[in-house]
């Protein structure tokens, strides 16, 4: 019985036209050059998927060189109908020349809202507040994991960005 799962998960996704590889071929992930985290900090790893599913969309690229991968910080707690966030840094982080780019979340600040009267008859709710700034995006190398050290009460969610395959001239003025 051991044996025919992986053989069936295989199977599902040759069919799907996910895996060329049976479940058991995928390494397993080796964080031994990383640093435990620290004491109240909790280490987030996304390990990439080496073969996607192809895109639907002619328009974007299947390169994956084009492609990159948003790191999105945030917490959940309740809210209102106000607009939520909190101010924080991601920054690139080595221990040495010699080992992987790391990341660390830093300078996080209060968790901040507006203040527009809410109706009396809508509950608060639990939702995902992200960090207040610009995206920040890292090149996808499946190679190796994206590693993320962050406060423990805070959670790290990621998303992937595909270029268009068409480039546009700009104009020059």
């Amino acid at each position: 019985m051991a044996l025919i799962r992986p053989l069936v998960v295989a199977a599902a996704g040759v069919a799907m036209g996910l895996v060329a590889l049976p479940a058991a071929a995928v390494p397993r992930l080796d964080l031994t050059s990383y640093p435990p985290p620290a004491a109240g900090e909790r280490r987030w790893v996304i390990q990439l998927p080496g073969v996607l599913p192809p895109t639907r969309d002619p328009a974007l690229s299947a390169d994956p060189r084009e492609w990159r991968v948003q790191l999105i910080v945030g917490q959940t707690a309740q809210v209102d109908c106000n607009q939520h966030s909190f101010s924080g840094r991601i920054r690139p982080w080595r221990l040495s020349e010699d080992t992987p780019m790391l990341f660390r979340v830093d300078a996080v600040g209060p968790l901040v809202s507006t203040r527009m009267a809410c109706p009396s008859d809508q509950p608060r709710r639990q939702t995902f507040v992200t960090m207040a700034g610009k995206p920040y995006v890292v090149p996808y190398v499946v190679s190796r994991p994206i590693v993320v050290y962050a406060p423990a009460a805070l959670q790290v969610r990621w998303r992937m960005w595909k270029a268009e395959r068409e480039s546009r001239e700009a104009q020059a003025l």
